[in-house]
């Protein structure tokens, strides 16, 4: 007989962690997939935080997300290194199938968060590995105020309204932001495209792409940079490069199940209105992979948005 809970979670982000706290302190069995060998997700890969509130000298990601693991943990939360495979309506009643382990085993849950966020999109080319968090990073606005990047040539790669943001944010700490563009229009709205081209400390790369990162020290200070019509390349100083490529939601897992949640056009799952719920009693949604949030990307309006879903499947539950 598999174990039965109140609540299952999907996720351990700032969402899913938020969740499991309201929900365990609310006297829930609650058990959380965090997925991979430590936690946080996408947040780990942040080295420092200097804009999440309580934290006025900073902290690492790690850090951060252990304090939210430590926290779940403390009103008792179980947690499980494993990623969800599949959910699936149950034959015990009132109950969904939570499996993991590669189907291998399941749980039962009276209700679900899902909180799996996204994943941003990355470009792959020399020296792309080597330099990720020592210089590389994928959230212009995360971590575009750091000290190691003020006053620094810093590139921003994509065409859309997040690399538009983004510059525009990195060049409140710098006159030399470049955009570097594949094509040579942009598909970001007009009015942020406008605001990019009125603000003197951005430059624009038309046709460019990145080909190469080097430096003489462990972070980033080189870029090659190749037109990709003329194929000319040419090196630039550099101590930061964004991607702002966009992101794939984590709702994979949801694909091959008997339960069909609604999800937009990009994979995002859909919830009434301002409400975490999903087309589907008992299952919520919270963070990054909510198409009302994925906007943002913050980890403080993720963990906002975990709390709600866990208030409301607690009113839920209430409810049966």
């Amino acid at each position: 007989m598999p174990d039965k809970y109140d609540v299952a979670i999907i996720g351990g982000g700032p969402a899913g962690h938020s969740t499991a706290l309201y929900t365990s302190r609310g006297m829930l069995s609650t058990i959380l997939f965090e997925g991979m060998s430590c936690p946080g997700g996408q947040l780990t890969q942040t080295t420092d935080i200097e804009n999440y509130l309580g934290f006025s000298e900073g902290i690492g990601g790690y850090d951060l997300c252990q304090k939210f693991k430590d926290h779940s943990e403390k009103w008792g939360t179980k947690i499980v290194t494993e990623y969800v495979d599949k959910i699936t309506s149950s034959s015990h009643k009132g109950y969904y199938n939570v499996y993991y382990d590669d189907l291998n085993m399941y749980v039962l849950a009276k209700s679900v968060i899902i909180c799996s966020g996204s994943i941003a999109k990355i470009l792959n080319f020399d020296g792309s590995e080597k330099y990720w968090n020592r210089g590389i990073t994928s959230c212009g606005v995360c971590h575009g105020a750091l000290l190691m990047f003020r006053n620094k040539p810093l590139f921003v790669v994509g065409g859309g309204d997040t690399a538009m943001e983004d510059a525009l944010y990195l060049s409140k700490y710098t006159s030399e932001v470049y955009i570097v563009h594949r094509r040579d229009t942009f598909r970001a709205s007009k009015i942020m495209q406008q605001r990019v081209f009125d603000n003197p400390n951005i430059k624009i790369l038309w046709d460019t792409e990145v080909v190469k990162a080097s430096s003489n020290n462990e972070f980033l200070e080189h870029l090659i940079l190749k037109n990709n019509k003329t194929g000319e390349e040419t090196t630039y100083r550099a101590s930061g490069l964004f991607y702002a490529i966009g992101h794939n939601p984590a709702t994979s897992f949801l694909s091959d199940s008997d339960i069909k949640i609604e999800l937009d056009e990009e994979g995002y799952i859909l919830t009434e209105s301002e409400s975490t719920k999903t087309n589907i009693p008992g299952i919520f949604c919270a963070g990054d992979v909510r198409s009302f949030d994925k906007k943002f990307k913050q980890a403080i309006v993720a963990a906002g948005s975990g709390c709600k879903a866990a208030l409301e499947a607690i009113d839920y539950l209430q409810s049966l």
